[in-house]
């Protein structure tokens, strides 16, 4: 979803920019800058009058005023994460109680509520300004708290409309999973945590399945990596590809397809004979969109809207989906989803991609989360034929209105227009779901869930369709080109000669075949991009099982002979193992191994495990390895006696995916007493801890640990906790290997407050601007002068800031990214 320009969620999401971007001044999504009686447009309200999106004018007026209203601010708790139900816990005993009659400046402000759709309890809103985050101490609390969580990984800021396509999609920790177009990533943290959420026990943070995330943008494919880090995967890939034109990947060659005639899959166009194609169980087309679903927040556009941002981006979506539904397996389903209300971009893409993909039907879900309030989708539309509002009721009266002459290259296609009335009652569009901002005080959204129907055809057909998966198929879109723009249609799409990408809707499932309309849909696969030397990348390289270097992290992490050492990875060109070791599962090195990493350009695979010990005893050697610890020169001795450890590191971002592999025996016990003094100091000395966990650590090498910390209830959280966290133990001191915002939520949702180092340096400016303001105010008032009450909150939001600055979060405010 999304705006259509530069910044928005526009044509830089699933294929390469389509034409000129709209100058961005900075205003146009800025919430304040437009008050409620500025938020009209004349074409907006007219165009959608027209298209009869509600039944009555009444509520047609609802759906103007709460689009009108700011939006709520919604976010999720991390399904499937150990610390899902303790936040939640936290939110409903702790912080709501506390935010329960809060008054500010004379006015009620009311505590966050759930979500009453999301499954178990764990999406929430409030509605809050954000002044009252600022200054408010009760809400400046809770605030802190959302801030740190999010930095971890266990909270992200979502619109609550765009948390409903993963919902919709159905992941099973055991499928293949695509995104095709995933920056910046909130939609596919979600369907991590569902492929993550049920696997075996012993192996729940290794599912078998994977995610293909895709960005066709080079730098939000970058943000797409840095926002799903905070969930580590070893089923996690990232590419960065024209989603319209996304190529087949390859498993492997299949030596069961090679014997056996009775499963042997057909020939793929661009793959070996013999080759296994990686199709997908599960794809999540959340496209690109003029996104005027999102006027609550994006409040620009109120100003801007046209109705050619729509009508240009018809074609791509619809290439995309038509691609999308192409890569799928037999059973398997798409969920198409965008943030307009438009429905050229909404039931006349499904319409399209139904009519040219056969074999695919649309999913009546209205019975799936009951709770979430809906309207079905449209059957008849009217699309304007310019940004002046020129309607014509049908494709045929748009072209006899076009001079002769002009007809050959008509900007609109046929397919903006509704189906017949003969098609209309087959595809069921009524079964797609829309979302208005007046149902539930949301944004506007839309959403349609396509399943690929598996049915055994006749064997005459079953030769044709091989035969047209084989052919190359003449008339298909090149790769790389694009439609025809034109300044008065903001990019409207080619006409509807322009051939979509080909997939392989002849290709079946072992066994099993499917009905298609060959016919109707010969068409190649797409070609890669050429190998231009525009991508940068470092390749991956799986490691030897007997790389010493290997056996040597394997051995100092104590991990056990079950770890799938066959699947660690490195990423340079050498394949040698310099600085950093991955792991991933098993079929995500089928993809790594047998496609050029180059061609689908291949950005992130798996999650970081290992990473060797920065500043240790490197060439030299006589360095200490915590150059910050209070024993420095005791750890230079013990470097000289020869008690060096290993030069790996264990990632506290990799120790989910390892500790199923961890040896019992190995990983040290610890309270909630030994983790306070870890947090509250950068390098506590040994001789700060408990004689029991002193003497445990004192019999450990020096290097990498695991410890594990029994955290029995509190006032903060009423379940027993079991944490276990990385640890490197040096030669006097002993140090917890997590960043400073991470400790600071450990300890927020440990103990309550923050003991970190850096959390106190914060609250130590904080106290020192209060104080600083009240000093001003009284000399002020002694000097019978008036200070402004906004110097002393510039100087006080000034020493926050500079706290932040320096690792510390407490009373900012800080957008939690989206």
């Amino acid at each position: 979803m999304g705006r259509g320009g530069k910044r928005g969620r526009g044509r830089g999401r699933g294929a390469r920019s389509n034409g000129p971007s709209r100058p961005d001044d900075g205003q146009a999504n800025r919430t304040d800058v437009l008050g409620a009686h500025e938020m009209h447009n004349k074409r907006f309200e007219s165009y959608y009058t027209r298209q009869n999106l509600v039944s009555t004018p009444e509520e047609w007026s609802k759906l103007l005023e709460a689009a009108r209203a700011p939006l709520p601010t919604t976010f999720r708790i991390a399904a499937g994460r150990e610390t899902a139900q303790v936040l939640k816990d936290a939110i409903e005993k702790t912080y709501v109680p506390h935010l329960q009659g809060v008054v500010f400046e004379g006015e009620a402000v009311d505590p966050p509520t759930q979500l009453s759709w999301y499954p178990g309890g764990l999406g929430w809103q409030f509605n809050v300004a954000k002044k009252v985050l600022r200054r408010s101490p009760e809400f400046k609390r809770f605030h802190s708290f959302l801030v740190y969580e999010t930095e971890v990984g266990n909270i992200t800021r979502q619109e609550a409309v765009s948390m409903l396509p993963p919902l919709f999609l159905d992941v099973q920790p055991h499928h293949k999973v695509m995104d095709m177009c995933a920056a910046p990533g909130s939609k596919t943290s979600q369907l991590l945590e569902f492929l993550h959420a049920s696997a075996e026990p012993g192996a729940q943070s290794i599912p078998p399945g994977l995610l293909v995330a895709n960005d066709s943008d080079y730098k939000r494919a970058q943000l797409l990596i840095h926002q799903s880090a905070r969930l580590p995967s070893p089923a996690f890939l990232v590419t960065n590809m024209d989603a319209s034109n996304y190529p087949t990947l390859s498993l492997g060659t299949s030596a069961a397809a090679s014997t056996s005639t009775a499963t042997k899959k057909p020939k793929m166009k661009g793959l070996p004979a013999n080759t296994t194609p990686l199709l997908f169980d599960r794809i999540l087309c959340d496209v690109p969109c003029s996104g005027d679903g999102t006027l609550r927040k994006n409040v620009g556009i109120w100003k801007t809207w046209n109705p050619m941002d729509g009508n240009g981006l018809h074609g791509l979506q619809t290439r995309i989906l038509t691609r999308a539904m192409r890569m799928l397996e037999q059973g398997g389903r798409v969920v198409y989803s965008t943030c307009s209300l438009n429905p050229v971009e909404n039931e006349a893409v499904i319409a399209e991609a139904l009519k040219t993909v056969k074999g695919f039907e649309l999913l009546d879900v209205s019975s799936h989360l009951p709770t979430l309030h809906r309207a079905s989708g449209l059957h008849t539309w009217v699309p304007a034929t310019d940004k002046h509002l020129t309607f014509h009721e049908t494709y045929a009266s748009y072209i006899d209105s076009l001079p002769e002459d002009k007809r050959s290259t008509a900007k609109m296609m046929k397919s903006h227009w509704p189906p017949s009335s003969e098609e209309v009652e087959s595809l069921h569009l009524e079964r797609c779901m829309r979302v208005y901002p007046h149902l539930q005080d949301t944004g506007g959204f839309f959403v349609a869930v396509l399943e690929r129907k598996a049915r055994v055809r006749k064997e005459g057909a079953a030769k044709e369709g091989k035969r047209a998966a084989e052919d190359d198929g003449a008339g298909a879109e090149p790769a790389g080109k694009k439609p025809r723009l034109d300044a008065d249609t903001t990019g409207a799409d080619a006409p509807a000669a322009t051939a979509a990408p080909a997939g392989e809707e002849a290709v079946a499932a072992e066994g099993v075949a499917v009905e298609e309309d060959v016919a109707d849909d010969k068409e190649k696969e797409p070609t890669p991009p050429a190998l231009d030397g525009s991508f940068k990348e470092m390749p991956y390289t799986y490691l030897a099982p007997d790389e010493p270097l290997v056996d040597a992290a394997i051995t100092a992490a104590h991990l056990l002979p079950t770890f799938p050492r066959n699947n660690l990875l490195t990423r340079n060109p050498g394949g040698e193992p310099a600085r950093s070791l991955y792991l991933t599962n098993d079929l995500v090195r089928r993809v790594v191994d047998n496609n050029d990493f180059a061609r689908i350009r291949l950005m992130a695979a798996g999650t970081r495990i290992f990473t060797r010990q920065e500043g240790g005893f490197g060439a030299k050697g006589e360095k200490a390895l915590a150059r910050e610890a209070a024993d420095g020169e005791k750890e230079k001795e013990a470097l000289k006696k020869g008690e060096r450890p290993s030069v790996w590191r264990l990632l506290s971002e990799g120790l989910p995916a390892v500790l199923p592999f961890a040896d019992p025996a190995a990983i040290i016990k610890a309270d909630a007493d030994a983790l306070r003094v870890l947090i509250a100091e950068y390098y506590p000395l040994l001789s700060s801890f408990a004689p029991e966990y002193k003497a445990v650590l004192e019999s450990k090498a020096l290097g990498s640990h695991v410890s594990r910390f029994h955290i029995p209830p509190s006032s903060t959280h009423d379940r027993e906790l079991q944490l276990c966290l990385p640890i490197w133990r040096s030669a006097n001191s002993a140090s917890l290997m997590i960043d400073k915002k991470a400790k600071s939520a450990l300890s927020l949702r440990v103990f309550g407050e923050d003991v970190s180092v850096a959390g106190r340096e914060a609250a130590q400016k904080l106290k020192e601007a209060r104080e600083k303001k009240e000093a001003d105010s009284a000399s002020a008032v002694a000097s019978g002068a008036a200070t402004p009450a906004v110097e002393g909150e510039a100087a006080e939001v000034g020493a926050v800031m500079s706290a932040v600055a320096e690792g510390a979060a407490v009373g900012q405010d800080v957008e939690m990214k989206e």
